[in-house]
């Protein structure tokens, strides 16, 4: 996406359309909506120059509330319909919104290859760990032992980590936040907007009717400062209600300390590098989990590589060329044919 240098011209109710919001009272996705109204005027790249394509699913009714170009597809393809409409129309800004269910079950083959193929999209994976939509029952992301509708007696499998596929892709953008953290949300959907490549976002997202309190332990005010960290590049990784406390390497692997004890100094604490190229501690720092280490919000990894569209518009142009194509038919007759009588 190319920035847009000129004075802010869009308000974030030029992105709106009046059809009537249908979400239950209190779903996270009326404040991603809302963050993502705010980024797209903040951005301010033209409604008419921005798409937004989503899948099934609760967070899937999203582009209807967009007044951008918007397609509601098929369950778990979103990300191939995106990915054919930026390769198509490689001018346009793409926002794809999924959930863990739509994105990550049905739709997680589509997941990892448009990771891999570093299309210029945004994704904003929302996880609220159940399926909300078809009423409740577990998805890849719930936990061991989850109760659901459809695990009565719990769920006997491990979930999906989003961090840990999109690492597993070689992903170049991955970034977290929660709904109620509306601050961290604009900032972490501007930079994903900003990359040029796939941008995987994961907002962890309450469900109010069929998974209420799921993220508890990481929103409640009290102890949402000990248990999650801001990541910021080029910044400490502090954290902690005191803001004493930072995160050390440890051998391989990270420690939380609180500064000051045990001999630990502000001098041990790591800077944050979302643009290193190498993903090692990326992977870390975003498979923290908020126990022995706080959940990390905010853009974990940030970097350049080829984007998958602007690859295939200089293959095309190449192929031009050399060959003097001017349209389909002449690349279809350039082979080897043969007449039918």
């Amino acid at each position: 996406m190319e920035k847009n240098t000129n004075p802010q011209t869009h308000k974030p109710l030029d992105y709106k359309n009046n059809q009537p919001i249908r979400w239950c009272p209190g779903c996270g996705d009326h404040a991603v909506l809302n963050v993502l109204l705010k980024a797209m005027s903040a951005l301010d790249i033209p409604p008419e120059k921005t798409a937004v394509i989503s899948g099934i699913g609760c967070s899937s009714r999203l582009p209807y509330y967009t007044k951008t170009y918007a397609f509601h597809t098929i369950h778990g393809r979103g990300g191939a319909v995106a990915t054919g409409f930026k390769t198509a129309n490689p001018e346009m800004t793409v926002w794809q919104i999924s959930g863990d269910g739509d994105c990550l079950a049905i739709g997680g083959n589509h997941f990892i290859h448009e990771v891999r193929r570093n299309i210029d999209v945004n994704l904003l994976l929302l996880n609220n760990r159940i399926y909300g939509l078809t009423k409740g029952q577990f998805s890849p992301t719930s936990a061991r032992g989850f109760k659901s509708k459809s695990s009565p007696y719990g769920t006997t499998e491990d979930p999906f980590v989003p961090a840990e596929l999109a690492f597993g892709a070689r992903g170049t953008f991955f970034a977290r936040s929660l709904d109620v953290e509306l601050g961290i949300s604009q900032e972490v959907m501007m930079a994903a907007a900003n990359h040029k490549g796939c941008s995987v976002v994961e907002i962890l997202q309450n469900c109010m009717i069929f998974n209420n309190g799921i993220h508890s332990y990481i929103t409640e005010r009290e102890t949402r400062p000990d248990r999650t960290i801001h990541l910021v590049h080029g910044e400490k990784m502090i954290f902690g209600t005191d803001r004493n406390r930072g995160i050390v390497q440890d051998g391989f692997g990270l420690k939380a300390v609180t500064i000051g004890e045990d001999g630990y100094t502000m001098d041990d604490v790591l800077v944050h590098d979302a643009h290193c190229e190498k993903s090692f501690v990326h992977q870390m720092l975003a498979m923290m989990d908020g126990t022995d280490l706080p959940v990390a919000f905010g853009v974990i990894r940030d970097v350049e590589a080829p984007s998958y569209e602007t690859a295939v518009a200089e293959q095309v142009e190449e192929a031009k060329a050399l060959h003097g194509f001017t349209c389909l038919r002449d690349v279809v007759m350039s082979g080897d044919t043969w007449q039918v009588e």
